[in-house]
């Protein structure tokens, strides 16, 4: 037996490990996202089972993911919990799509820094969300109105004792996160997430503290396939707006924690296609069992490899773990405290902001770090759509500045024709500077033009050229000489 399957006992360790570190998360994410915390369960459970099967990433571990959590409520929110399921089995479909085309590989082309501002985006208002969760009361709907009314809301929790109970068991899950680290090795054997929840559960049930817990439902009962009605919404255009931006958001976080994974192993790299069929069939299953969106996550995809996973048997594992606890333990979510749950995820999303990034290229490369902020701010002022394109857009504006550039040289020996050579990419973004400084040469002179330096022309630059020379042929004493590209 150990021959055939020669890593069996370090797969075994680690989807043990990988199992604890999901449990929390899972549920976590399922009741920020305004859906029964089961639905997290069964998409945790098909990670594990269904995308862990599949070839593409060996070691990586998919599930729900906080980056999605206010996607998820939104869409929620706006059409419904039946709709949902629609919404995660189109992205499925297209992702299987994506993959077959072979279009993954196409991901790692999107700009790192639109990415990181997208997931600084979702940190902000995750944690703005998840703070009101804490002090037990009721978000604004607008990422602007959470992050505008987080003083008056923490303000009245100080002076309500049972909110005042739910924040500082938020606060206390916090703070165990943040110090385990820093515990004996013996003790972070336990994963933090689950050590987390276990001693705020612990509290709250030793101190009968007044804070709310988990509804539960039961697995069969939460779980809830889209009616043939739901599929009616698909001519809806803010779900097909939601569709893609599930696949985009899901996708690239996917392909990038792949990458990120990669780094941490020294076994088979991704096969980034394959992978992204592979997570295009999870989340088309999860959408006909109308639970949540699914991605690569790194959180536990690193507690995988740092467990001394060897092979895709303990992503697999763990997704028949979480069956297990889904199906015989149900009852035990009911006594886990929402503060809590939402303690990690403010947790998580300040892991979401990558602060020393931002630092760094602050200093060596100001525009994509301007980038980066940008399209963070435009998630929290707009939405996560129009956020994310709005950092596409700017990134791409970016390149193509900087792609044309542009060198004048004027050679002017005070007697003879005035000499200016081009240089470069010569396109209409710098057709400004091009005409100031050809048109401040002198208006009495012969000019020699030599664009046989250019590299590229467009022909906006070449009609305003050819308009120049006639401008400056009918006044000057001799036409430009222009020496083609």
């Amino acid at each position: 037996m150990m021959t055939k399957y020669p890593h069996l006992r370090q797969d075994f360790a680690a989807s043990l490990v990988v199992f604890l570190v999901a449990l929390p998360l899972c549920v976590g994410v399922a009741v920020a996202s305004g859906v029964p915390a089961e639905l997290g369960l069964v998409t945790g459970i098909v990670g594990g089972i269904v995308t862990g099967l599949m070839r593409g990433s060996s070691l990586q571990v998919s599930g729900p993911a906080a980056g999605l959590t206010v996607l998820v409520f939104e869409a929620v929110r706006e059409f419904g919990l039946p709709v949902l399921g629609v919404i995660v089995l189109a992205t499925g479909v297209l992702q299987i799509l994506m993959g077959t085309l072979k279009l993954g590989r196409w991901f790692r082309a999107i700009s790192v820094s639109v990415v990181e501002g997208m997931l600084a985006g979702i940190g902000l208002v995750l944690i703005a969300g998840q703070l009101y969760a804490m002090a037990d009361t009721e978000a604004p709907a607008s990422g602007l109105g959470k992050i505008a009314g987080l003083p008056g809301a923490l303000a009245d929790a100080v002076t309500d004792s049972g909110a005042l109970a739910s924040l500082g068991l938020g606060v206390g899950t916090i703070a165990v996160l943040v110090l385990w680290k820093r515990m004996p090795a013996a003790v972070r054997t336990v994963p933090g997430p689950l050590a987390a929840v276990g001693l705020a559960t612990l509290a709250a049930l030793l101190f009968s503290m007044p804070v709310a817990t988990v509804e539960v439902q039961g697995l069969l009962g939460s779980i809830q396939p889209p009616s043939f009605t739901a599929f009616g919404e698909l001519a809806n255009i803010g779900v097909l707006a939601t569709i893609v931006a599930f696949t985009l958001i899901a996708s690239a976080e996917s392909l990038f924690s792949a990458a990120a994974v990669d780094r941490l192993h020294d076994g088979p790299r991704t096969e980034y296609d394959k992978e992204l069929v592979a997570q295009g069939a999870g989340n088309a299953l999860c959408g006909v069992l109308g639970a949540l969106p699914m991605t690569a996550v790194i959180v536990r995809s690193a507690a995988n490899v740092q467990a001394g996973a060897r092979t895709k048997a303990s992503r697999v594992m763990h997704g028949v773990w979480l069956l297990l606890f889904a199906a015989l333990l149900p009852g035990v979510l009911a006594y886990i405290p929402i503060p809590a749950l939402a303690g990690i995820l403010v947790y998580s999303g300040a892991k979401l902001i990558p602060v020393r990034e931002i630092v760094g290229l602050w200093r060596e490369h100001r525009g994509e770090a301007l980038i980066l902020m940008v399209t963070a701010v435009s998630i929290v002022a707009v939405s996560m759509f129009e956020g994310v394109l709005i950092g596409l857009a700017l990134a791409v504006a970016k390149t193509a500045w900087e792609a044309s550039h542009l060198k004048l040289e004027v050679v002017d020996k005070g007697a003879g024709p005035v000499q200016a050579y081009l240089s470069g990419n010569a396109t209409f973004l710098r057709l400004p500077k091009i005409l100031d400084s050809l048109e401040s040469l002198p208006q009495d002179r012969p000019v020699e033009l030599d664009l046989s330096g250019l590299h590229h022309l467009d022909h906006a630059c070449r009609t305003a050229l050819e308009n120049w020379a006639e401008r400056h042929s009918a006044v000057g004493t001799e036409p430009v000489k222009v020496t083609a590209a």
